[in-house]
């Protein structure tokens, strides 16, 4: 399989989760592999997206827990949280999980090479502190994405973005963050959670654009009920500093001014990490955001220079990168040529509550095939029954009317990540509502509200035709 001609037969750039796995399978079916990662192993997954932004997501929670409690019979007094001490714990586990991602190179004989990679040429890449050139029969992008900044407002420079967040020297009093994007949300919630004051700045009326509808009405009053301030229909105009204080004023475009600002953040979307990896002196071509084109097969324009992941700006989750990148070892190396579907994928944002979502919104549904029948139920979990806080959930199933097959689940409440899991098999599997009623409950559980809803919904717009 190895040609002499090549110091590599595969070259992988970026030691993220797709990466990692692409190289590491394509070494155990007999390639030479080499991984360039200017950071640290692991990639946003793992250094600074979903596994510390989760631990967040947990030390925010625990706040309302405690109050929660008392409806239980619980006291828990002179209750405190230390960020220092959670943040180093959190950052301490991070560095584990990225040490195993590099012994799990090693163990498969991939060359890790602590280094950003450059194309100078189709088969050349420089190792840019080394000042080094070497060669690659084929070579793999997986550089993922990073963080937008919006570099044309005045005052930017004083505003940070999720990246930093978590290694603050110390928890703000007050924090603004731009966007309503599941990022944006996750973090208001997490530090309302902790007791900072928080403001969520939107361009638009309701956050998470590009879901179900239903599900951004959830998210949006959860976000109020968290205690945070949502300030829809502006952006920022600008950002000052106070030189001595370092506390920030953020002026919006509708005139409002949020004044003493420890932190401003700025949420607002990820961009394909491409800019200065010398792709076009290799001749690939890429998109107007800068995301590398590809063919089913993650294949390029260019015959052996191939991406995964979110620098495809295809599908941005993790577990569809290592998917991708075990495809990709099975065509390039394992002699079985495939590409990776993604259709109906299963995901989660963690907001409090939180979403779990999979398959096509109504909207989409409608779209596509014109009639559809929705049933949708909203109601307080019986674990709230006892306490004052009065979470909700709320649970949508979208069914194709023709054939009655179920095409969106979509949910907002505790527990909802680790039910749409399983939920997205039936999906996937194109079952039906019929079959989704023949399915016995689980009883006390919110879950079976899912086998047990049986009146369709009408829009109001529709019932008034009608």
């Amino acid at each position: 399989m190895t040609d002499p001609e090549f110091d590599y037969d595969l070259f992988t750039i970026g030691a993220g989760s797709g990466g990692v796995r692409a190289s590491r399978l394509s070494s155990l079916m007999g390639a030479r592999v080499a991984v360039a990662e200017e950071h640290r192993p692991g990639g946003t997954c793992v250094i600074r997206g979903c596994v510390p932004k989760k631990f967040m997501v947990y030390a925010s929670g625990y706040g309302k827990a405690f109050k929660q409690a008392e409806g239980y019979g619980w006291r828990a007094d002179s209750v405190s949280f230390d960020w220092p001490t959670f943040r180093d714990a959190m950052n301490a586990e991070v560095d584990r999980l990225s040490g195993i991602y590099s012994r799990n190179l090693a163990n498969a004989g991939v060359e890790l090479i602590h280094d950003r990679a450059e194309l100078v040429g189709p088969h050349q890449i420089r190792l840019v502190k080394e000042d080094r050139i070497v060669t690659a029969k084929h070579i793999l992008i997986a550089t993922g994405g990073a963080p937008n900044k919006d570099w044309s407002l005045d005052g930017v420079e004083h505003a940070i973005t999720s990246n930093e967040l978590f290694h603050l020297r110390k928890l703000p009093e007050h924090i603004v963050i731009a966007g309503g994007g599941y990022i944006a949300c996750e973090f208001a919630q997490v530090f309302a959670g902790l007791g900072v004051k928080t403001c969520l700045v939107y361009r638009r009326d309701t956050v998470l654009r590009g879901f179900d509808e239903d599900v951004r009405i959830a998210v949006h009053e959860g976000l109020k009920m968290s205690g945070v301030r949502v300030i829809t229909g502006t952006v920022f105009e600008k950002i000052t500093e106070d030189e001595k204080t370092g506390r920030k004023t953020v002026y919006l475009e509708n005139g409002d001014e949020l004044v003493d600002v420890d932190e401003v953040v700025f949420a607002i979307g990820r961009d394909p990490y491409t800019k200065g990896l010398g792709l076009e002196t290799a001749g690939v071509e890429l998109d107007e955001i800068g995301a590398v084109k590809l063919d089913e097969y993650s294949k390029t324009n260019i015959d052996h220079i191939y991406a995964v992941g979110d620098v495809t700006n295809r599908v941005n989750l993790t577990p569809v990168a290592i998917r991708e990148g075990a495809a990709f070892a099975d065509t390039v190396f394992g002699g079985k040529p495939r590409g990776y579907d993604h259709e109906t994928i299963a995901s989660a944002v963690f907001t409090q509550p939180p979403v779990g979502t999979v398959g096509l919104s109504e909207v989409e549904a409608r779209k596509a095939y014109g009639r559809v029948d929705i049933y949708k139920t909203n109601f307080t979990p019986m674990k709230y029954m006892l306490t004052e806080a009065r979470s909700r959930m709320m649970m949508k199933l979208v069914v194709r009317a023709e054939d009655q097959v179920v095409v969106g689940v979509h949910m907002v409440g505790d527990d909802s990540p680790e039910i749409i899991q399983a939920i997205g098999i039936a999906v996937k599997a194109g079952l039906t509502k019929d079959q989704f009623d023949a399915t016995c409950a689980v009883h006390p559980t919110v879950a079976e509200e899912l086998v047990t809803m049986r009146e369709k919904w009408t829009p109001p717009e529709l019932a008034a035709a009608e």
